[in-house]
């Protein structure tokens, strides 16, 4: 708890991320799962959505983040069954994105997955879905520990974030490729360092026990003060998760958790709320929820399928890959249609639906449920509806709007011209047009996976 020396009230602020009193707006029960106040800004979401392509940033708000350790000898065996992920080169020191589908196909979680030893692994944002379906695998020999809360999860972002971290370590960290990850020290604490990332840019992330959360958040600051490091607030977080390509559950697509009854029973049974259900359907695609849920070949993820083991949905994303019917691609929104919304509001006679700048919060104000809000709207072609769009921002560094929108093929080649249909069913819609644009959007600068960092000077000699 952190004491307002302007009034006797206190408000739970993070436990993993230093008080700012400069900072003068919070958000406090719905994003956090701690039910930790967060930072809403800090430095602007205008400069802080500038810092992963041309300085660097650090975010500490994702805490706490599901943690889960799973050991033992059929810990491998375990993942393999459950993820599209085909794991036969998988050495220890590397990670993957993992991702879980239903038997529909659809993706029920995703998150990171990184090996520590021939058996032993942690895992980020699978659970509870990873506690659910190895407990339907009960002859299993596998341990799985839950550290949330626990531990501390920071994203370090952005073309400088390889010098800051080198500074804050007082080491050479240029070993570390794509994907891969292993110990390092920050203000006296030992800590997993990976080299992945959801800005798209080069990017980073910080693991360690949550009682060294605070002096190492303190100690990445001041290495990169004179790299022009920036603090993200919640207000500018999501906007990385469009531009860099990286769709988001719950953000750009929900979770099909609804849908199953005993995955409810198993939610309640470990004191979760029956996620998946008590939503807030906004936008063109109107209450239709099963429209709105996506594929591993839908967000632009089908790279990541392998057709090599079973697992749950094989059958229906086979189907879907032969057929090859739709695609992930990013829409650039037209300024003049997006300027018409706006200038509704002045206008007398009914306006277009409300277009906040960056985005739309995943939680609407006055809600008394503060229920989680989702928005989607039609992508259309000459008329016709052909697809979803999702994840709307603005992008401050190429002042565009931008949003990821699943499409028919036939339309996914870049230069398309489409039409989003903006706001409600009920509402004074309006038809935006928008082109079809790269998937990934943000390849400037270079992408992590692409970025050679032995162009990045270094005070420390290579390990």
């Amino acid at each position: 708890m952190v004491e307002d020396t302007s009034s006797p009230k206190q408000f739970p602020h993070s436990p993993f991320v230093p008080y700012d009193p400069a900072v003068q707006l919070y958000e406090v029960p719905a994003w956090s799962l701690g039910g930790y106040a967060d930072a809403w800004e800090y430095t602007g979401w205008r400069d802080e959505t500038m810092s992963w392509k041309t300085t660097a940033s650090i975010h500490g708000h994702l805490n706490p983040s599901p943690t889960v350790r799973l050991s033992g000898p059929d810990a491998l065996r375990f993942l393999s069954s459950v993820c599209v992920n085909g794991f036969r080169k998988f050495p220890v020191g590397t990670s993957r994105h993992a991702i879980m589908t239903d038997d529909s196909g659809n993706v029920a979680t995703h998150g990171m997955l990184l090996r520590l030893g021939e058996e032993e692994f942690i895992t980020y944002w699978l659970a509870p879905y990873l506690n659910y379906r190895l407990a339907q695998q009960p002859d299993l020999d596998v341990v799985a520990e839950d550290l949330t809360g626990q531990v501390f999860l920071f994203q370090i972002a952005g073309p400088r974030s390889l010098e800051i971290l080198e500074a804050a370590a007082e080491e050479n960290l240029h070993d570390i490729r794509f994907l891969g990850h292993r110990k390092t020290t920050v203000a006296g604490a030992e800590l997993t360092i990976a080299r992945v990332g959801m800005a798209g840019s080069l990017a980073y992330e910080l693991h360690g026990p949550v009682e060294h959360a605070v002096r190492v958040y303190d100690a990445i600051l001041a290495a990169g003060k004179e790299y022009g490091i920036r603090q993200l607030g919640i207000k500018a977080y999501m906007c990385n998760h469009t531009e860099g390509g990286f769709p988001q559950g719950y953000y750009h697509f929900p979770y099909p958790w609804g849908e199953d009854e005993q995955l409810q029973e198993f939610l309640a049974s470990i004191g979760f709320p029956p996620i998946g259900r008590d939503l807030v359907l906004r936008g063109s695609v109107g209450p239709d929820l099963k429209r709105r849920y996506r594929t591993p070949f839908q967000l632009g993820w089908g790279h990541v399928v392998r057709f090599d083991h079973e697992f749950p949905g094989r059958a229906a994303l086979e189907r879907e890959a032969a057929a090859d019917e739709s695609r992930m691609v990013t829409l650039v929104w037209n300024p003049e249609d997006i300027a018409e919304v706006f200038l509704s509001q002045f206008r007398p006679g009914e306006e277009h639906p409300d277009m906040e700048l960056p985005n739309h919060f995943m939680y609407g104000t006055g809600d008394p449920q503060h229920r989680q809000v989702l928005w989607a709207d039609r992508v259309l072609a000459n008329g016709r509806d052909i697809g979803t769009s999702s994840g709307r921002c603005y992008t401050y560094y190429s002042r565009e709007m931008l949003s990821l929108a699943t499409v028919e093929t036939a339309f996914a080649e870049e230069g398309t011209e489409v039409v989003v249909l903006w706001g409600d069913p009920g509402t004074n819609q309006k038809e935006i047009r928008a082109t079809v644009a790269r998937f990934p959007y943000l390849t400037d600068p270079v992408r992590n996976e692409k970025a050679d960092v032995s162009t990045i000077p270094s005070r420390y000699p290579a390990r």
